[in-house]
């Protein structure tokens, strides 16, 4: 059987009427757990990316949708645990606090959500733009002990911790339309 590729000119291409709607829950436990399990996939749908090392305008897909990548979160300093999510012309910022994950069924905490705003320029003084992304990772009841060898392209001979592997959701927030008041009298 030939192996589909569903992205083509960095733009994701899938069959006609398929859509991709997950809930939290569903990316947390069907994707970024399988994902760092090495469990099958559904071909293409989620890609591996370095997100934190490009512009979110940079990234693969259309950039009028919701794109996800699975990605690991890399230290900002060798010894510290604080990521780095700094990129060539700006970084992301953390918007408000953790949201806990909790499984439909059970009521146990599968995961954590994080709400991120892109800024352009360098801090304190960066500029907020419209780009916003959810960082889903595993709850640490989840991850705890877990430790996996790091893919051959890195010179270095670390290792992958569980916790660094997350799941990005990445898009453009919409502006609601001014009401033009004279259009309405």
């Amino acid at each position: 059987m030939e192996k589909v590729n569903l992205v083509r000119n960095r733009v994701m291409r899938v069959p006609l009427g398929f859509r991709f709607h997950p809930t939290d829950e569903e990316l947390v436990v069907e994707y970024l757990k399988r994902k760092v399990y090495s469990c099958p996939l559904p071909p293409s749908i989620i890609q591996e990316a370095p997100v934190f090392k490009h512009d979110p305008w940079d990234l693969p897909g259309d950039s009028k949708q919701k794109r996800y990548f699975f990605c690991v979160r890399e230290a900002k300093y060798p010894f510290g645990k604080r990521p780095n999510r700094a990129t060539c012309s700006g970084y992301w910022k953390v918007s408000g606090s953790d949201k806990p994950i909790v499984a439909s069924r059970g009521n146990q905490v599968v995961g954590m959500k994080q709400v991120l705003v892109f800024y352009t320029g360098k801090p304190p003084k960066g500029t907020k733009t419209d780009w916003i992304m959810h960082e889903y990772r595993l709850a640490d009841e989840e991850i705890r002990g877990c430790i996996f060898p790091q893919r051959r392209n890195s010179t270095q001979n670390s290792m992958i911790q569980i916790e660094d592997w997350v799941l990005c959701c990445i898009f453009l927030k919409k502006r609601r339309a001014k009401i033009d008041s004279d259009s309405s009298a």
